[in-house]
């Protein structure tokens, strides 16, 4: 026998929660993953084949990636490459502090409206503040 349709939704939908810092934190703890497991393997897995294919093809990762010391096409390329390590460095570093906070939650600790919302922010905070100090060292040593 069929049911009749309902205008009712089956659960409450994106337009009646108000955004909060723990919601921006899951979604980015999701998003800093799949970058990391994506973009960072595939820069790995470059990195390793230009290792094993020698001397020429270990220059031209170098040059796409860091170098770009011809000028024209390669400073372009060296530009987009440091652009793609520093946001794998903030992935890296945002998903770690939101990993740990989710330990923290996992122990049962932190779940007060307060508390959950400071230590979301701080993740962010930490995610933006530990790749800049870890880039002014590798840039300024």
């Amino acid at each position: 026998m069929a049911q009749a349709r309902s205008n009712r939704p089956l659960s409450p939908h994106l337009q009646i929660w108000r955004w909060g810092p723990a919601m921006l934190v899951s979604i980015l703890h999701r998003v800093t993953g799949n970058g990391l497991a994506f973009v960072g393997l595939g820069l790995l897995l470059w990195w390793i084949g230009a290792i094993a294919s020698g001397a020429a093809a270990y220059q031209t990762f170098l040059d796409w990636v860091w170098l770009g010391t011809d000028g024209g096409l390669q400073v372009v390329t060296a530009l987009l490459g440091k652009i793609v390590l520093v946001g794998l460095t903030w992935a890296f570093f945002q998903h770690m502090a939101s990993g740990l906070r989710h330990f923290v939650l996992d122990i049962g600790a932190g779940y007060e409206l307060d508390a959950n919302a400071r230590w979301s922010w701080f993740t962010i905070l930490f995610g933006v503040t530990a790749t800049a100090v870890f880039w002014a060292f590798v840039l300024l040593r």
